[in-house]
């Protein structure tokens, strides 16, 4: 075919395509879908917050403050403290919003730096590693029932704990609205069990069961580091309070729908946590609780006995709910990343069917099923969650310095500049708090392996060496046919 045919050729394909975007008034482009309203949104966050922490090991809260008063006090306090941030955040993603989460606020405040050394944080080690746990503690209960009597075989909970995070990363990558409808059914499943505690608890303090709440402060350990440790414990339940602005580009109507969901979802989630805390002290003294393995398993078998079964069932629908979550939004990280340019170009591509960023969430549950393998990595990540608290306060200190520095920045939310302030003094207090109270080696391999970022950065994002494009541009072509992805198109403003 000559030049001539080609043009015309060409032509005659422009025109029907003309036809088509007319006939349709709504020309399809290659962008992530604005398909999570916000009754998604308020599941997305109390889904991803209520995960097995608070049905598993409240104790970590008692065990710092040794009384039930105080105890409660930490669990709304903490819910206050994720409120404070998540507001902050909501600022921040109104006035950029892109997906992410942390990482477009900290490239907009202080440059690449900052922003690739969270992502470098967060998809190789925090994000992933977190999937992995969740997964695990799924994959323990599921498998329970199986082995009465004794502890299911590693083996068993690792393979189950695997498929949980394949089939919740397919799930993730075939559609937004299914992971979006899976996540809204998983949290109406979870809230019934949280009812069902809540209404068991009411119905005992209205039968007397109060004696465990008399003289709720006495003996209490209240110092500067228990009471830290108990927030940062308390906190790492309410984690996920700004998973929302992870998928900011999906929110329909995000202005409005991002503030709602947080007003509403996160005070929900404080009040179901005090609640459930008061429930479980109506029926297990300080010390019971502190020596009981999973509290609300203890909690069932004294209260819902013999329907006590539906707790561990529950917990499950909970657990996998977290994790399809966190695959959710954490996805998203990846995906932003790589459109930046900081990690492979192919994990920014998106789904031509599916308008889903699917090479990115099958890097992180790659990634997640990697955190599997290890016997036992509970304790790496209480070592690298605080590190989560240092890009806190580092984005809501952001929020701070762009006040000054981007002015002409338009604010459809506009928050009294205290609550940042507060947020990030108290994030400089839970960073510092574990290292000065039990210092040890593990926190310093932390932050080395934080500040390894910058030699990364260094060689394959700023001198942007030829040999790592070489390689990587065959393996991303093989990878754009193999999945059919494509890049996101630029939207036309």
């Amino acid at each position: 075919m000559g030049e001539e045919g080609l043009k015309k050729r060409k032509g005659e394909d422009k025109g029907r395509e003309d036809r088509q975007s007319i006939q349709s008034h709504e020309p399809q482009t290659m962008n992530l879908q604005k398909q999570v309203g916000l009754i998604s949104g308020i599941s997305m966050i109390v889904g991803t917050i209520i995960g097995s922490g608070i049905f598993v090991s409240p104790k970590s809260v008692l065990a710092n403050v040794e009384a039930v008063g105080p105890c409660l006090t930490i669990w709304a306090a903490c819910g206050v403290l994720a409120t404070l941030g998540a507001l902050c955040f909501a600022e921040l993603g109104t006035m950029i919003t892109k997906s992410g989460g942390e990482y477009p606020y900290l490239m907009e405040a202080f440059g690449p730096i900052p922003a690739f050394l969270f992502s470098w944080t967060s998809l190789l080690v925090t994000k992933p590693s977190s999937f992995a746990i969740i997964c695990l503690s799924f994959a323990e209960y599921a498998s329970a029932p199986f082995y009465p009597g004794c502890d299911p075989p590693q083996v068993v909970i690792k393979c189950l704990a695997a498929a949980a995070i394949v089939v919740i990363t397919i799930v993730n990558s075939l559609s937004v609205k299914l992971g979006s409808y899976l996540q809204n059914f998983l949290t109406a499943a979870k809230m019934i069990i949280v009812t069902i505690i809540i209404i068991s608890g009411i119905v005992l303090l209205a039968q007397g069961k109060t004696e465990n709440f008399k003289d709720s402060f006495k003996d209490s350990k209240i110092s500067v580091s228990s009471i830290s440790l108990a927030f940062y414990n308390g906190l790492w339940a309410y984690d996920g309070w700004n998973q929302l602005n992870y998928i900011t580009e999906e929110l329909k109507n995000p202005y409005r729908n991002l503030p709602l969901s947080i007003i509403i979802g996160i005070p929900l989630v404080t009040v179901c946590y005090v609640l459930i805390n008061i429930s479980y002290f109506t029926v297990m003294t300080s010390t019971e609780l502190l020596q009981s393995q999973a509290v609300a398993v203890t909690f069932g078998d004294r209260v819902l006995y013999p329907a006590s079964w539906i707790v561990p069932l529950f917990v499950v629908f909970s657990t996998i709910g977290s994790a399809n979550g966190t695959c959710f939004t954490a996805g998203r990280l990846v995906y932003v990343a790589g459109r930046e340019g900081h990690m492979l170009k192919v994990l920014s591509y998106i789904s031509v069917k599916r308008l889903t960023p699917a090479p990115a969430l099958i890097f992180y549950g790659a990634i997640a099923i990697i955190y599997i393998i290890p016997g036992d990595i509970d304790t790496l990540i209480n070592y690298f969650s605080f590190a989560v608290w240092i890009f806190y306060g580092l984005t809501v200190f952001a929020l701070i310095v762009m006040r000054f520095t981007r002015k002409e920045l338009k604010r459809p939310i506009r928050i009294p500049i205290i609550i940042p302030i507060i947020v990030t003094l108290v994030s400089i207090v839970l960073v510092l708090a574990p290292i000065i109270t039990a210092p040890e080696l593990a926190y310093l391999y932390c932050v080395l392996f934080i500040l390894s970022g910058l030699i990364v950065y260094a060689l394959f994002v700023h001198l942007k060496f030829n040999w790592p494009q070489r390689i990587s541009k065959p393996v991303t072509m093989h990878l754009q046919m193999l999945l059919e992805v494509v890049p996101e198109e630029e939207v036309t403003k």
